[in-house]
């Protein structure tokens, strides 16, 4: 019993930790297909939003209010970000946007600094956070929060790209831009919505994490990180590829890091990815997944 209790509580970490690395994965997906560049500003778009909920919170804001106005600023940044520095940089190389992608990830978290400061910030729990008690194994609401909205950004995408006239827009900019101009489809608008729909997720996901393990101005790096190896193990041409592929490195680094060692997990993961791209460079679920995004 004892056993079954362990295992069922690093598998509630796991899909706890699944869950936000999801979120921000659906962001690399959305802009990747639409853009075909890799934002690795996504992971800072998740600190902002979890930094901006917890000042607006201080500031006596609903927490409800504050998360939506967070993710309204965000997505706004993500706007400006797109207009400053991909739309005016578009004809350049895909390495020298990446490249640029970097730098504004190192200057958001420059400006959280001069903002938040370095000291852990945390948020409150959406709602009551009493412990439910499952076979001796402990599980958070808040970490149901984060599952669930996981879960229903999932549905939403899915919806929104195979079932509606801007997300149906968006794909056929992946599939042929040239065509998708002869239909009076404008790609750099379809791109200028793709970062900020990609955005608003992340400021989401930043403010799901910030009441389980708080926030820091340099916690985007690695959720963005390991977002990014998520979504390339699972598949970055869809997101129900991605979010698998996410919850799987959720899964594996709670179980690396409760039965055998927590400075290990991140070797790992590391690990699963290099053979992954050896093996099925696509991703795991790519083709399982179906339609792209």
């Amino acid at each position: 019993m004892e056993l079954l209790s362990q295992m069922l509580q690093l598998l509630f970490s796991g899909l706890t930790l699944g869950a936000i690395y999801a979120l921000i994965a659906v962001g690399f997906v959305v802009i990747y297909n639409v853009t075909g560049i890799l934002n690795f500003a996504q992971g800072e778009f998740a600190m902002l939003g979890a930094l901006i909920s917890i000042s607006f919170v201080n500031m006596n804001v609903p927490l409800w209010l504050a998360v939506i106005l967070s993710i309204i600023i965000v997505a706004a940044i993500g706007g400006i970000f797109e207009r400053t520095a991909i739309h005016t940089a578009r004809k350049s190389s895909v390495t020298t946007l990446i490249i640029i992608t970097i730098g504004v990830s190192i200057a958001l978290r420059g400006l959280a600094i001069l903002i938040w400061g370095t000291q852990v910030q945390t948020l409150p729990s959406f709602t009551d956070n009493t412990p439910i008690n499952v076979l001796d194994a402990v599980l958070l609401p808040q970490n149901i929060w984060a599952v669930g909205i996981s879960v229903v950004i999932l549905i939403i995408m899915m919806y929104f790209f195979n079932y509606t006239f801007v997300g149906k827009s968006l794909t056929a900019c992946v599939v042929n831009p040239f065509a998708a101009r002869l239909m009076g489809i404008n790609p750099e608008k379809m791109s200028l919505l793709a970062v900020i729909v990609s955005a608003g997720i992340g400021a989401l996901a930043g403010s799901v994490i910030a009441p389980i393990s708080g926030a820091t101005y340099d916690m985007g790096m690695m959720l963005g990180i390991k977002a990014f190896v998520a979504a390339v193990i699972g598949g970055l041409t869809n997101a129900p590829a991605a979010i698998a592929g996410a919850f799987l490195i959720g899964i594996i680094e709670a179980f690396t890091e409760g039965l055998w060692s927590s400075g290990l997990k991140d070797v790992v993961t590391f690990s699963l990815l290099l053979l992954i791209l050896f093996i099925k460079p696509e991703g795991l679920f790519a083709k399982a997944s179906g339609k792209r995004v």
